[in-house]
């Protein structure tokens, strides 16, 4: 395909699937039920943690944990009892189970009263270091500086041993992009868009090699790489944008009908 082509099939599926339609179906639906932006970050990040399998089973197992969290998470977060804890052991999504949330919990506990919360940290480890790899190196080593089970940390991937960190990175995307389209929140104006990696999974991963942007055959972190360059190649500004194109190449089947 050539660029100019490519370029216009990019551009034309992220205005077809950047917009307020896409949230009701997407674990990004989460945060968009509340206001105050720590309700906002604490459930965008559990809501991420576990987005990996059916799109419609993320979002009914999420919504279900912010029941758990008496649907005012930044509250529950820093507030809750001992005895209100114990009841998250009931909670389960796939391999997430109530001793991953509490642990999870307990993490953003500790970030929230001791660091500034989630948008605090990665905005001044942003500011120090210019290196979103770094961040989330750091932020990992952070949430895990406590005592926990270690099956824990399989649930928050580790660019260090080479992860692609696809749902740490959908997070990101959210907090970061502002593009006034009513999807992403931009609530971190201390990071640049042009920061962003793209989230990638099987489908954005068999999408990019379909169209050429993407020639390593693992979905690991150097794809990332790859295939976050190649996109700035289009929109150096705001790369992850194309997140949506990829997303929508996937649902109309693009590499079926070509």
């Amino acid at each position: 395909m050539e660029r100019q082509e490519l370029l216009e099939l990019l551009e034309r599926l992220h205005d077809k699937y950047n917009n307020p339609g896409f949230i009701e179906h997407d674990p990004v639906s989460i945060p968009h039920r509340y206001t105050r932006q720590e309700d906002i970050e604490i459930s965008g990040f559990l809501a991420a943690t576990i987005a990996w399998g059916n799109r419609k089973a993320i979002v009914k197992s999420a919504l279900r944990m912010m029941q758990f969290l008496d649907d005012a998470p930044y509250d529950f977060t820093v507030n809750a009892s001992h005895a209100e804890m114990a009841t998250l052991s009931a909670y389960v999504h796939r391999t997430f189970n109530g001793q991953d949330l509490t642990n999870f919990i307990l993490a953003l506990r500790r970030i929230y009263t001791l660091n500034g919360g989630l948008g605090g940290y990665f905005q001044e480890q942003w500011n120090q270091t210019g290196d979103l790899r770094t961040v989330l190196s750091r932020f990992r080593a952070l949430f895990f500086s406590f005592d926990h089970p270690s099956r824990c940390e399989k649930h928050l991937s580790s660019i260090d041993k080479g992860a692609a960190c696809k749902r740490i990175n959908m997070f990101l995307r959210w907090m970061v992009r502002r593009d006034g389209r009513g999807v992403d929140f931009g609530l971190w104006r201390d990071i640049p868009m042009s920061a962003l990696y793209l989230p990638i999974d099987v489908h954005a991963g068999n999408m990019g090699r379909a169209l050429g942007m993407l020639v390593r055959k693992q979905n690991d972190w150097r794809a990332v790489e790859e295939i976050t360059a190649n996109l700035r190649k289009f929109d150096p500004e705001d790369p992850v944008r194309y997140d949506y194109s990829l997303f929508g190449a996937s649902i109309d089947g693009y590499l079926k009908d070509n």
